[in-house]
């Protein structure tokens, strides 16, 4: 099984392009479901989750077919099965995304609950909930939902109980095609979230609101085809910016929204890091100084994302003072912290807030990837560690980061892949 192999103590430098979105692009493949044309899709990140999506999406009969700029031509009209096997459901939690666009356009889908990271509970039950009141009939059985609406779906209005990415994303797909309005409150307001309804929206969808908690769709007959490009991922931009933060480096990172990272930069020059940014580049230079501890408590957007909390805990193990981070989005977030500990970090866990008081530097250790990012938490950890790191099980990283040690390569890490 791989492993990464990082010898720590050197800063990072240079220049860097960041990758389409994987939390973007995967809802976006799941939309495809509902195109009766062609679809070209640009700026696809080559990750395992995008060819899980494509393998599931693929045996249900959709055709693909890619091009050497990141690019993907999807043909979906000829959707022969309604199903979402296990096999590959078990390995990737927005495999649910295709039971909206699936019940919507052909009234059946039969879905497997859903795996992916051990980061805690996160319940389908509010997907299922809103497919009900747009008039869907819902079992479960043998570990799949089965999903009916033969006479369509009907528009409805629904209030999420809590906030919910992948539940806002379903049921805005699962109505795009129902008859009438639905509103959809309390919806999550990630860049993510905007760049799917834009991308349904493009193919003739008719949805308001994205981006803000009050979200409108009223149903058409169908969607069409079109070209769209997936945003930047905001995680992976925040990843390279802390990993530059936490060697004393200077970096400049190409094709990113800086709009969608305020809360990530916000907290990155408290650290002492000073950030030019313009349209689509950031530029982070420590000017060679160690980092100030932080405070921060995750949030769903517009606040702290959850899934830049790891890296901020690798970025206070070797700040100046004490640390803060409260985890208040996932109960089980913090399996990462045992392993820096192995790598001597002062760490201590008071039910959801990590304490960290900060060392000058970490010592490289056999360690283990639980979790996407928490795999990344650890490569931070590696770069400012003295000698060799070796991390376990990085099939989590490949999930959400396109050829990382290739670009940290450049920068100037030192970084393997291990393939013994």
């Amino acid at each position: 099984m791989d492993k990464l192999i990082i010898q720590g103590g050197h800063v990072l430098q240079g220049e860097v392009r960041i990758s389409g979105a994987k939390n973007a692009a995967l809802p976006i493949l799941a939309g495809s479901l509902l195109a009766t044309a062609p679809v070209k899709i640009t700026n696809m990140p080559h990750l395992r989750d995008i060819t899980t999506m494509m393998e599931l999406t693929g045996g249900m009969g959709v055709r693909f077919v890619l091009d050497d700029q990141m690019g993907v031509e999807v043909y979906a009209e000829d959707i022969q099965r309604f199903e979402a096997p296990y096999d590959l459901v078990k390995t990737m939690r927005a495999s649910i995304l295709v039971l909206g666009p699936l019940l919507t356009r052909f009234g059946s889908a039969r879905v497997s609950f859903p795996g992916g990271c051990a980061i805690g509970a996160r319940p389908v039950d509010l997907h299922l909930k809103g497919m009900e009141k747009l008039g869907a009939k819902i079992t479960i059985d043998n570990g799949y939902i089965h999903a009916k609406a033969p006479n369509g779906l009907r528009g409805a209005d629904i209030s999420f109980d809590t906030v919910t990415v992948t539940g806002t994303e379903n049921l805005i797909m699962a109505a795009t095609l129902a008859k009438g309005v639905t509103t959809l409150h309390h919806a999550a307001r990630e860049p993510e979230v905007v760049d799917l309804a834009n991308y349904l929206n493009t193919l003739g969808a008719k949805i308001s609101g994205a981006g803000t908690d009050t979200i409108v769709i009223t149903g058409v007959k169908e969607l069409g085809g079109g070209q769209y490009s997936v945003m930047p991922d905001r995680i992976e931009a925040g990843t390279f910016l802390a990993a530059a933060a936490i060697t004393r480096g200077k970096i400049k990172l190409k094709q990113v929204a800086p709009t969608t990272m305020l809360q990530i930069i916000h907290k990155l020059t408290e650290a002492g890091a000073e950030i030019q940014m313009d349209d689509n580049t950031i530029s982070l230079d420590m000017k060679g100084k160690r980092p100030k501890a932080i405070r921060l408590s995750t949030a769903p957007y517009p606040g702290f994302p959850t899934d830049m909390q790891a890296q901020m805990i690798a970025l206070n193990t070797v700040a100046d003072g004490v640390g803060h981070v409260v985890e208040t989005v996932f109960e089980n977030r913090f399996l990462h912290v045992q392993e820096m500990q192995r790598m001597g970090a002062q760490i201590v866990l008071e039910g959801n807030t990590a304490i960290v008081t900060g060392k000058e530097r970490l010592t490289g250790a056999p360690v283990m990837a639980t979790d996407l990012r928490a795999s990344a938490s650890l490569v931070l950890a590696g770069l400012v560690a003295e000698g060799e790191t070796v991390i376990e099980r990085i099939y989590h990283i490949d999930r959400g980061y396109e050829v990382i040690e290739e670009k940290l390569s450049q920068l100037g890490a030192k970084i393997y892949r291990d393939h013994s």
